[in-house]
């Protein structure tokens, strides 16, 4: 039997080894290498402690389990094992041997301890003795239970020696001389991890690492040993934990539950130097970790503690060219929105544009004294948000304020919960999400009296209400008073902060509920309706392709010679370029400066075509156990921007790859046909920046005689 679906893990590192073509990429800034690297190791991070995590439990409970790729969970390790170490060789290669003589060419050189100057040691060992060695805790590992070691945290391992003739206070502490005497110490998180050295050198800054320093002096923290071997490592926890859902009240102690479980749950992998055999050995040993668990590098390098160096760099020709954000060109900047919205719909496309006008739209609902409610969806927040500042103070305005806030957002729990705390504090009923669900849409909805009835105003988003992630990460948002739509959006807070019966929306696509179907049934439509002198046409932008019962209807939908072009950022599961299965269907992927997050659908419809914009991709998860929303794009100038949108990422030949059937991703750039999707699409909203601009300033001149 013919296989139908790529690995989603395998599929996963695939999307992580585009990250790191756009740092091994040469025409790319320095620092901006610099970011793709230090992103990888960020997405790795979360790789191991939730996918690779389930996987291993999976093998537990169910080793002979056989997903749909014909894979048991033990043959997916040892791929995962094999593709990552290829990718951490390459990542540490390319930092090594590459970025930091890159950085050493440009005046910043990193110094191993084998370079420190006479002078510079001694600094260095001031500087450890007055501002580091105090911060260091020494533990020994022949104790019981074994020291716990923290996820993620860096650490530094002694392998020790007694001086012979040295007699310690206690025999007790010293311990038997036979015995192997290992100590660890954790690598503080809350100092900085990049030192500048005195350098005879007026054109260079040389600096040293954190972890070096530890290793050169750590013999300091032993008196009467001499430290043989050293090694510096990272161990990485399982994450992937669900709270309880069934805990009622308590539910906020239960999610506090699980992000200390975090902190304490089963290692998953180890990286180390390969600086002694013997302390891995007891490492592995003592983590119960197998050989496809340990990652050696020659260096123990973290790229985002390189990024420091951003703040004393001065070249401009080391980082991208400055993008600005343009405030939206069809949107007032001193009145509200109210008036431009009764006539048309809006659309924001993020962070080409500012994220400021949905700042804006809160702020002056907060201020408006005919603004009576205010309800709203929050997923990713981000510190200091001034989202949370303009819900307060609207609650603080006598305004009825409603916000449902997901406390279930991986690894931003945390935050949620303070952010849920702020927010009853002034006054806002906060929801805390719906049980067994994650609610990721992103709605909000204002209610306004105007001339004897209450006009409903709605912003719906592709992306979180996050300002800081509004200027990296690529999202459409309408703003809309379209009465289908508002009415689609009361009936939705309805639901997710009451009791309701689901009643049938008109225009919004509702998952679990309606969005899956919904979503199939258009693909259906496009394939009952093509024919070969009138092909059907799907066109899908979005982060990640898994459903497998959406795959069998592109599949189905591909045989009956619909052209299918999908344009898939991370994870895709489905197989392309295969006869007779999916030959009329591509796939292809853009990873640059801005990250891709907008999800946009496109149904041909025999001439009568419908364009979707949504915050679910089509995944399980997304589609079968979160809330979600798909919203059409119903306004005729809005419909033709988003469409020109969803076309210009089709065109890109300088950071696109394109899938090929047997999972591998192979760049399409052309030199000599070049074209990059975001650098046009940020040269169009200047050039719409600039033409609102020169007209502001026409003068109308007086003919006198």
């Amino acid at each position: 039997m013919e296989q139908k679906f790529f690995n989603r893990e395998l599929s996963w590192i695939e999307f992580n080894s585009r990250v790191l073509f756009q740092a091994l990429n040469k025409k790319n800034p320095l620092m901006e290498r610099l970011q793709f690297i230090s992103i990888v190791t960020s997405n790795f991070n979360e790789f191991f402690q939730v996918r690779v995590a389930s996987v291993k439990r999976l093998n537990l409970s169910k080793p002979d389990f056989i997903d749909s790729c014909g894979l048991k969970p033990k043959q997916i390790l040892s791929e995962i094992s094999k593709r990552c170490h290829e990718l951490f060789t390459e990542q540490n290669n390319c930092l090594i041997n590459d970025i930091l003589p890159e950085f050493a060419k440009n005046g910043y050189e990193y110094l191993s301890p084998e370079q420190y100057s006479q002078n510079q040691l001694e600094y260095i060992q001031t500087l450890f003795k007055e501002e580091i060695f105090p911060l260091l805790t020494p533990l020994r590992t022949d104790t019981k239970p074994f020291p716990h070691i923290q996820n993620l945290s860096v650490y530094a391992a002694f392998l020790l020696n007694p001086i012979s003739g040295i007699k310690t206070q206690s025999n007790i502490l010293k311990g038997d001389d036979n015995i192997q005497r290992i100590a660890l110490v954790e690598i503080p998180e809350n100092i900085q991890h990049i030192f500048l050295l005195p350098s005879a050198s007026k054109t260079k800054k040389q600096f040293a690492f954190l972890d070096d320093i530890i290793t050169t002096f750590g013999t300091m923290l032993f008196p009467g040993f001499n430290v043989k071997e050293s090694l510096v490592f990272k161990v990485t926890r399982d994450a992937d934990f669900a709270v309880d859902e069934d805990s009622g009240e308590n539910f906020i102690h239960a999610m506090e539950d699980v992000l200390i479980q975090r902190k304490s749950s089963f290692p998953i992998q180890i990286t180390a130097t390969d600086t002694s055999k013997a302390i891995l050995e007891f490492l592995k040993e003592k983590l119960e970790l197998s050989d496809e668990d340990v990652y050696i590098l020659p260096a123990f390098i973290d790229p985002s503690g390189l990024t420091e160096i951003r703040s004393w760099n001065t070249k401009q020709e080391l980082c991208y060219e400055p993008w600005e954000h343009f405030y939206s060109s069809t949107l007032p900047e001193e009145e509200p929105f109210w008036d431009e919205l009764k006539l048309h719909d809006k659309l924001l496309h993020v962070p080409y544009e500012s994220y400021d006008p949905v700042v804006k739209f809160l702020n002056d609902a907060a201020n408006d004294k005919d603004v009576l409610a205010i309800k709203m969806t929050l997923y990713r927040t981000g510190s200091n948000s001034p989202i949370i500042s303009a819900l307060e103070r609207a609650a603080q305005n006598g305004k009825q304020v409603i916000v449902l806030v997901e406390l279930k957002a991986r690894f931003d729990e945390e935050r949620n919960i303070a952010w849920a705390g702020r927010l009853e504090n002034a006054g806002v009923t906060v929801i805390y999400g719906l049980v067994n669900l994650k609610v990721h849409a992103k709605i909000l909805m204002i209610l306004r009296r105007e001339a004897d009835t209450i006009r409903r105003y709605v912003h719906l988003s592709t992306g979180n209400y996050n300002t800081k992630t509004a200027s990296l990460y690529s999202d459409l948002s309408l703003f809309t008073t379209n009465p289908e739509i508002t009415s689609d959006a009361t009936m939705f807070f309805n639901l997710v902060t009451g009791y309701s019966s689901l009643m049938p929306m008109n225009k919004l696509g509702m998952a679990p509920v309606t969005l899956k179907e919904r979503l199939i049934s258009m693909i259906q439509r496009e394939e009952g309706r093509s024919t070969k002198e009138n092909p059907g046409l799907i066109i899908a932008k979005m982060n990640s392709l898994t459903h497998e019962e959406v795959i069998e209807a592109l599949y189905k939908a591909n045989n009956a010679g619909v052209k299918i072009l999908l344009n898939i950022r991370g994870i895709c599961t489905l197989i392309p370029g295969i006869k007779g299965m999916s030959e009329n269907i591509q796939v292809v992927s853009i990873v640059d400066r801005y990250l891709e997050h907008s999800r946009i659908f496109y149904f041909q419809n025999s001439g009568s075509p419908e364009l979707y914009c949504s915050s679910a991709d089509w995944m399980p998860r997304n589609l079968d156990r979160r809330i979600e929303l798909m919203f059409p794009i119903l306004d005729g100038e809005v419909f033709k921007e988003v469409k020109e949108i969803l076309d210009t990422y089709f065109k890109d030949t300088t950071n696109a790859h394109k899938l090929l059937p047997d999972g591998k991703w192979k760049s399409i750039h052309s030199d000599k046909n070049e074209f990059r999707a975001q650098e046009f699409l940020y040269e169009k909203y200047k050039k719409l920046n600039d033409t609102k601009s020169n007209g502001s300033k026409i003068e109308f001149k007086v003919r006198r005689k």
